[in-house]
């Protein structure tokens, strides 16, 4: 049920891209008076799911799931139509038409996915508002809990001040920070520390598997959330919920400092308080010759972390005026973050290519259950995403296409037809590769 879920919000949000992003194409060809011979969603090859003639455009659903297209008459695009290039140009073709026109014609697809993530990050921004931990919030530094954040030189307690200089504005984008970054400051017992980040950090980072969860975590009380059945503190009168804050009087804030408490009494009784509904109690519990009081921890909702008075969140609410420039910083760094990773992914020594996923990986992101929030917020992301990657200068994408045209614009020579029909193969074969790269990665870390 999980899979279908996370399915179905995959394939509308990508209907939802592709119809908007050919639109771009679509309205300013019409306007100009240029045919536009097909409208897909998906690709048609030999055949398609629907389709409806209108006027002199075939609207219809293609059965390969790997994007979609207008097929604008003149123009030498995935169709490779060659029987009507080899005619002389007719006034409603898209070669006849002036530079300046195909121009806007192949920037309309990227045109309308920047607006749309910028719009969807504003009316996100004016009904949800912004909810965080802010970094400065930390004040008793991160929780380390694995050997990568080890490897970084980073402890228990560290305050993380900057990734490349800047200041971190929210701790959940630490993680992103380390991945786009190349060194970070620490503040250490009231001493400021420089680091380096390893060029091969986000290999390291793929290689813990992809439910490792983030690189750092802010500091978390002793919760308790479950006792084993046999746990030698069963019927001690622990409950779930429990906040273990001192052993023997020896008082513990935080949960990464309970292992060297215990292991002072291992093997002893003691007597632990607990905060439980607001007020303290105290239990008598058996330690373990290895130092444990033999339950499972867990967290609870930064709300409750608040409540109790360990964080200050970060609760902001926007009028839509106030929205317009939040989700216009938001689309923003969306898109220098994701240039940042795509610089990373040609570096072959930082290991990001392993991170490359395709199908499987962007529809992984989609949450377990429906939430308007989330879906317009990945939605947004791969909005601008998709605009981005589409100016990328390869013949095959729109990027390549407008490179071509202004070519022409400056030098006022245009590129042979034949030219630009090997271009688009060479392009088109790229892109297959990268596809397949791409959803063969997700094929293997699936059977990993």
């Amino acid at each position: 049920m999980e899979i279908l879920i996370k399915a179905s919000q995959f394939i509308l949000s990508l209907s939802l891209l592709i119809v908007l992003h050919e639109l771009g194409h679509f309205i300013p060809a019409k306007l100009f008076k240029i045919k536009v011979e097909k409208f897909y969603l998906f690709f048609d090859y030999k055949f398609s799911i629907f389709k409806k003639k209108i006027g002199d455009t075939v609207y219809g659903i293609g059965w390969i799931p790997l994007g979609g297209y207008v097929k604008i008459a003149g123009m030498i695009d995935e169709s490779m139509d060659k029987e009507q290039m080899a005619l002389p140009p007719k006034p409603w073709e898209f070669r006849s038409k002036p530079a300046w026109q195909r121009l806007i014609i192949m920037l309309g697809g990227v045109f309308v996915n920047f607006v749309l993530g910028i719009f969807i990050y504003i009316m996100l921004m004016w009904g949800y508002g912004e909810s965080y931990l802010p970094n400065e919030n930390v004040k008793d530094g991160v929780w380390v809990r694995d050997s990568l954040a080890m490897n970084l030189g980073i402890q228990n307690g560290d305050k993380i001040l900057t990734v490349d200089g800047q200041k971190i504005k929210k701790f959940s984008g630490l993680s992103l920070e380390f991945i786009n970054g190349n060194n970070f400051q620490i503040e250490r017992n009231g001493h400021v520390i420089d680091k380096e980040i390893p060029e091969d950090f986000i290999s390291q980072l793929m290689d813990r598997g992809k439910d490792a969860g983030p690189v750092l975590y802010p500091r978390y009380p002793f919760v308790i959330g479950q006792i084993p059945e046999d746990s030698p503190n069963l019927k001690s009168g622990l409950k779930p919920k429990d906040i273990v804050t001192a052993i023997n009087g020896v008082s513990m804030k935080y949960y990464d400092e309970a292992e060297a408490i215990l292991l002072k009494v291992k093997g002893q009784k003691v007597t632990a308080n607990v905060l439980r509904d607001n007020k303290t109690k105290k239990i008598d519990l058996q330690i373990s010759e290895d130092g444990k009081i033999g339950v499972i921890s867990t967290t609870i909702p930064f709300k409750d972390l608040e409540r109790l008075g360990y964080y200050e969140l970060a609760d902001l609410e926007y009028s839509f005026a106030e929205a317009i420039p939040a989700g216009w910083n938001k689309s923003w760094k969306t898109l220098t973050d994701y240039i940042k990773q795509l610089k990373k992914i040609f570096n072959p020594s930082t290991g990001a290519y392993k991170g490359l996923g395709g199908f499987i990986s962007i529809g992984s992101i989609f949450p377990n259950e429906w939430s308007a929030e989330s879906f317009w917020n990945i939605t947004a992301f791969l909005s601008i995403m998709l605009g981005f990657m589409n100016l990328l200068p390869i013949p095959a994408l729109d990027g390549g296409h407008v490179v071509f045209t202004l070519w022409e614009m400056i030098t006022g020579k245009k590129p042979g037809d034949k030219f630009l029909e090997y271009a688009q193969v060479v392009g088109f074969v790229l892109l297959i590769a990268l596809l397949l790269f791409a959803n063969g990665n997700d094929i293997f870390r699936l059977f990993q």
